[in-house]
């Protein structure tokens, strides 16, 4: 377990704005030169098991590398700390669904993982120059989906970069899509579902789906930390 720390969050408030609106923003993760480390690391090849180029998928514009084993430090404590109460939402909605719960710690999840083949770590920094975006996509690895994740920014908005706003899009059955566009600022993280969430509806919960994206960069640099909880196959 690292001893790296964090401000203690609000989670009972991030619950309530996750099931009203299927993401919530937090307050400041990291400080200012915590991110910079990790902006830092971008260029550090040794530091990543893989790197994918966007534009070569037709993924978007921009760059993202997945971290190898072992995470640095900073990256494990927040994938690690952040889990349990993660977990606790997930389980709350697997209940509402009548799906299966989650495992409360996140080494029993990372064993399951592996049980299915999904051994590698999904951790990622994302790079955005200008005219950077991602499209509207959701990050299923495997079999095996932990149903929440999030992202750290690292950039300063309207002076690192401007644009690259993140983007999320619900699709609601038998509705039009509902977008939901967040602009988190310096070390604030942003949390939000995989690939559905329950909402209650007039005949009880039922699954909506989520993706989410980037709008594009108009000037400078956008650097993100994803933080994904189960691993890829």
């Amino acid at each position: 377990m690292s001893t790296v720390t964090f401000p203690r969050l609000d989670w009972p408030a991030l619950q309530e704005r996750l099931d009203a609106d299927g993401v919530a923003t937090t307050e400041p993760l990291l400080t200012p030169e915590q991110c910079a480390d990790v902006v830092a690391m971008y260029d550090e090849d040794e530091r990543f098991r893989s790197t994918v180029v966007m534009a070569r998928h037709a993924f978007g514009e921009g760059s993202y590398r997945y971290f190898a084993d072992p995470l640095p430090p900073l990256v494990q404590a927040l994938r690690e700390q952040l889990y349990p109460h993660m977990a606790a939402i997930a389980n709350r909605w697997a209940e509402r669904l009548g799906e299966p719960t989650f495992p409360e710690r996140l080494d029993d999840l990372l064993a399951e993982c592996a049980e299915l083949g999904q051994y590698r770590p999904t951790p990622l920094v994302l790079r955005y120059g200008e005219g950077g975006y991602n499209c509207l996509h959701q990050d299923v690895y495997g079999d095996l989906t932990f149903p929440l994740q999030f992202l750290v920014m690292l950039s300063r908005p309207d002076e690192d970069f401007t644009g690259g706003e993140s983007v999320f899009v619900e699709q609601r059955p038998r509705q039009q899509s509902r977008p939901v566009v967040l602009r988190p600022q310096q070390g604030e993280a942003v949390i939000f579902p995989v690939r559905n969430r329950p909402v209650r509806g007039s005949r009880g919960d039922h699954r909506v789906q989520m993706r989410h994206g980037v709008s594009a960069v108009r000037s400078g640099n956008r650097h993100v930390l994803g933080i994904i909880f189960h691993n890829a196959r």
